[in-house]
């Protein structure tokens, strides 16, 4: 997930749970290393035959997680030391704590305007104006890019695919290259804010650079999908589907809500950046502030969401296991603790399991090979290039996580590389973000994977005219070291 879908081992000081003990054993060539590289691989696997085999991707990686760290505690033990693995354990536990608190509040404002009626009034606005195809096309990617870098790009990714599905029936060539567009869209725009992406918040509470920095991004990832979004667009068809006739209402409260979640943002950044208070105590606060608008919600009887009307019938879904009423008013009220049960639990449990999955990896000692190999002998340059690439096919965050834990000596430029690449590299297949994933999900049968391979082409190239233009624009950052970063 972008905002929300969104973050991973993201806290300051983070790495170091995950670095292997100067006097611990050396496990890399020891049987328990290998089993534990193959465990991980094995749940991975599964993790990317989600779409396939519909199970969970949260359970192999919590069981290999759990296997992963009981190997290396007996490794310990059987060296004499039965206190290392234990701190570190809670050490990740305490750093992984303050990401699920953060991202369960992003989750629940991001639930609590859907169930005000926000995004439905998005998408019915949007297919209701008569846009032509290729007006559509560019407005929903537009919106996308614009969207993600403050709600989940998850989110974003399917309310924007609905726009497209509802208006492009007929029309099979403008849903597939929408949909590949908006998925473009959606991963690009993140690359640039550090509420964006979850790679993009790991390296921002990593402390490597502040929140205002991220923008220098801004014209590389916007490169990075106007040119494919160009090259796509040729290929719509010219035509102006009829356009579909509906009223969405956003319930009372949907825009203050949307005012109070930018102002936890805010909060959070100026906490995080003036006071050095971790982001999760202004993201919290900002939790306090939603039950209390709910609260006063309810009290002044506006808290029941407002039933939404078209020419046909009701509008979308509410989100909740209730079926939406018949009648105006007949809705529960706005229950904060309702949105936070709704939240990807999935995938906060997800994040939980790869983060303790590459920790321990990185308490082996594999990690520390990998930096050697990748930022020493290919150098940072190449290394970054390619962990967008890697993260086509495995997702971004493992890899952002294996990153962050090596943490090379780069220059703030090569950290902005390695955060713009992780970001866009995502959108070369359509299972490198979670934004593909959903939309695949969403558009059955009409995106999927190789609708987008027939575009990756496309795709790669705005992804190397990103990074060239980084290279170029932000020259300066490439003498930026700052050395006093804890890894």
């Amino acid at each position: 997930m972008g905002f929300v879908l969104f973050a991973s081992a993201l806290i300051p000081g983070l790495a170091l749970a995950a670095v292997a003990p100067e006097n611990g054993p050396d496990l890399t060539q020891h049987w328990i290393g290998f089993l534990c590289i193959g465990l991980f691989i094995a749940a991975y696997t599964l993790v990317v035959m989600e779409e396939w085999i519909h199970l969970r991707k949260s359970i192999p990686v919590l069981i290999a997680a759990a296997l992963i760290w009981i190997l290396i505690g007996v490794a310990y033990a059987g060296a004499g030391d039965t206190e290392t693995v234990s701190n570190t354990v809670r050490h990740s536990l305490l750093e992984y704590a303050e990401l699920f608190l953060f991202l369960l509040v992003a989750m629940t404002y991001i639930n609590t305007l859907d169930e005000r009626g926000v995004f439905d009034a998005l998408r019915g606005w949007l297919v209701s104006r008569g846009f032509s195809l290729r007006t559509l096309f560019w407005l929903t990617g537009t919106l996308a890019y614009f969207i993600s870098p403050v709600a989940d790009n998850m989110t974003t990714a399917l309310v924007m695919a609905s726009v497209a599905m509802a208006v492009g029936k007929g029309y099979p060539t403008f849903v597939v290259v929408a949909c590949i567009n908006i998925v473009v869209a959606a991963n690009a725009g993140g690359a640039w804010s550090p509420f964006g992406d979850i790679t993009t918040l790991m390296v921002w509470q990593k402390g490597i650079f502040p929140a205002h920095e991220f923008l220098v991004l801004f014209l590389p990832s916007l490169v990075s999908w106007l040119i494919p979004a160009t090259i796509m667009s040729l290929s719509l068809p010219k035509a102006t589907p009829e356009p579909l006739k509906e009223r969405p209402v956003v319930a009372f409260g949907g825009y203050f809500i949307i005012f109070m979640f930018i102002g936890t943002i805010a909060t959070t950044v100026a906490l995080h950046s003036f006071l050095h208070l971790p982001p999760v105590l202004g993201m919290m606060g900002g939790l306090g502030a939603l039950m209390l608008m709910s609260y006063v919600l309810n009290r002044i009887g506006k808290g029941a969401m407002r039933h939404q009307m078209m020419d046909q019938g009701a509008f979308g879904e509410t989100g909740n296991d209730e079926p939406r009423p018949s009648v105006p008013g007949q809705q529960p009220r706005l229950n904060t603790f309702n949105q936070v049960a709704r939240s990807e639990w999935d995938t906060l449990l997800f994040f939980y399991g790869i983060i303790m999955c590459v920790g321990g990896l990185g308490t082996l000692g594999y990690l520390a090979i990998g930096s050697e190999l990748l930022y020493v002998d290919l150098g940072a340059t190449p290394a970054n290039i390619l962990v967008g690439i890697i993260s086509a096919v495995i997702d971004n965050i493992p890899v952002m996580f294996a990153v962050l834990t090596m943490f090379p000596d780069m220059s703030d430029g090569q950290w902005l590389l390695v955060t713009l690449t992780a970001g866009i590299g995502g959108s070369l297949l359509s299972i490198g973000s979670a934004a593909g994933v959903a939309v695949m999900g969403a558009a059955r049968g009409q995106y999927t994977f190789f609708g987008h391979l027939k575009w990756t082409w496309a795709i790669a190239l705005g992804y190397a005219a990103g990074i060239a233009l980084h290279f170029w624009i932000n020259a300066e950052y490439f003498e930026i070291f700052r050395h006093g970063v804890s890894p």
